[in-house]
C-alpha cells in the first residue's frame, strides 16, 4: 500500500522488498536505509549522481553527507509561494551556520537565497559556485550600468577603505573576492564595503 504522503512512490522503492524484511524476521536493521546509501536515491534520480563527482560537491560519494540531510522524503520537497526560498535557505543553514546571519551589512543576494550563487549538490567552480568568480559578480552588479558607476565613484571616493583602489581593472578582471578584498560576500557586520 502506498503512503499518501509519497503519493505514487510506495515504501519499497526506497526500502526494499517488503519480503525480504519480513523474511529476515523484520527489524529496522533488515531494511535498506537510504540515509546510509545514496544509490538508492540515485536508482531514480540518476542525473543528480553525477554532480556529486564535480571538483567541488557536497561529499555524497564519500557517505560525509546524505541526500536526506536536505531532502524530506516522507513528504514534498516542492514547497510553494513565498515560503519555498525560506525553507531552501534554512535547509543550507543547517550546516553553514557563519552565511546565516543577520548581519549589519547584508549582501542583497542573500534575498534572491543560496541557489541565485551556489549549486546545490555539485559544481566545476569553487565553492559550489554557478558561475566563476568575475560572471557571477556581473550578472547583478552590471545589471544596472548607472548604478555600477554610482557605486564606483561612491567606492573609489571612499579613501579609508580603499586608497588609490582601481575597482574598474579590478571588476573587470574577476577578482572581487578571491583577490582578498571582498571575501565576506554573504554579509559583513564591521564595513558595509565589504561585503561584496
Amino acid at each position: 500500500m502506498a503512503d499518501p504522503k509519497v503519493g505514487a512512490t510506495g515504501c519499497e522503492a526506497c526500502h526494499g522488498p517488503g519480503s525480504l524484511h519480513a523474511k529476515a524476521g523484520g527489524g529496522i536493521n533488515n531494511i535498506v536505509n537510504p540515509k546510509k546509501s545514496p544509490e538508492t536515491c540515485f536508482a531514480c534520480h540518476v542525473d543528480k549522481r553525477g554532480q556529486f563527482s564535480l571538483p567541488s560537491a557536497h561529499p555524497v560519494l564519500a557517505g560525509k553527507v546524505s541526500c536526506v540531510d536536505c531532502h524530506e522524503v516522507h513528504g514534498s520537497d516542492a514547497i510553494q509561494g513565498p515560503a519555498a526560498l525560506e525553507s531552501m535557505n534554512e535547509t543550507c543553514t543547517k550546516c553553514h551556520t557563519a552565511q546565516k546571519g543577520p548581519f549589519v551589512f547584508e549582501h542583497s543576494a542573500l534575498k534572491e537565497g543560496c541557489v541565485s550563487c551556489h549549486s546545490p549538490h555539485g559544481s566545476v567552480n569553487q565553492k559550489m559556485l554557478v558561475a566563476r568568480d568575475a560572471n557571477l559578480c556581473l550578472r547583478c552588479h552590471l545589471e544596472s550600468p548607472g548604478k555600477l558607476a554610482a557605486d564606483l565613484g561612491q567606492i573609489n571616493a571612499n579613501a579609508i577603505a580603499h586608497t588609490n583602489a582601481n575597482h574598474n581593472s579590478r571588476l573587470m578582471s574577476g577578482n572581487c573576492w578571491s583577490s582578498g578584498c571582498h571575501e565576506a560576500v554573504h554579509g559583513s557586520n564591521t564595513s558595509n564595503f565589504l561585503r561584496y
